[in-house]
């Protein structure tokens, strides 16, 4: 089926626009070394281009006071038994443990003292984490999504963000994938389905205008 005939077959029955709220969090969601560091399991090179097209955007929030929450996958148990069954899917994610410098934040865009972060053990940064309660006691409306993978915890922040009733934006420059297949089929069914895939440009443009 070519890209034409895909598109045509969607419109006017998925890919409605959401559009931008009045309240934005952003989430940089698991920029850890083990997905920019070459030769690396889980290394994507997709990724490494999201963490250069992310200072600017992770820059912006800091400079105009918006909302940021940075999430990590750190397992403690024997054997990484608290990743269950998604670990024992993808047995490469038993990289991230304390002490593995793959499992450490990508300095680029790596928090500041006092940023919040959320440790998770599965795919979503919503699964089993107090965040969703956090944001909305916060009044937040609005998610901004950066991070990795696109078809991985991009992809399942999405899902549940919508869920969770929030406006779901993925910032298209500022996530990547280990190939441009799936990245670019997750970022057409996100689009369609649970949020608004936007460009970096759109996004910065939407911060300044909501400072002022």
């Amino acid at each position: 089926m070519s890209a034409q005939s895909l598109s045509d077959n969607y419109q006017g029955v998925w890919g409605q626009r959401i559009g931008f709220g009045a309240r934005p969090a952003l989430l940089m969601i698991d920029f850890m070394q083990g997905y920019t560091t070459p030769g690396a399991p889980l290394y994507a090179p997709g990724v490494v281009s999201a963490v250069e097209q992310s200072v600017a955007l992770l820059d912006a929030a800091r400079r105009l006071g918006v909302l940021l929450v940075h999430s990590n996958i750190r397992y403690h148990a024997a054997d990484c038994a608290d990743g269950g069954m998604w670990v024992r899917k993808a047995p490469v994610m038993k990289d991230m443990v304390d002490g593995n410098p793959l499992a450490e934040f990508c300095a680029a865009v790596a928090p500041l003292p006092g940023e919040q972060v959320v440790t998770k053990q599965y795919a979503s940064v919503f699964f089993a984490t107090s965040l969703a309660a956090q944001l909305h006691a916060q009044g937040v409306d609005t998610l901004i999504l950066a991070g990795c993978s696109t078809s991985g915890c991009i992809r399942a922040s999405a899902v549940d963000g919508v869920q969770h009733g929030f406006r779901t934006i993925v910032v298209r420059e500022c996530v990547g994938d280990r190939h441009q297949a799936p990245h670019e089929a997750n970022l057409f069914d996100i689009d369609s389905k649970y949020g608004d895939v936007v460009s970096l440009e759109e996004t910065l443009d939407y911060l300044q205008r909501l400072a002022r």
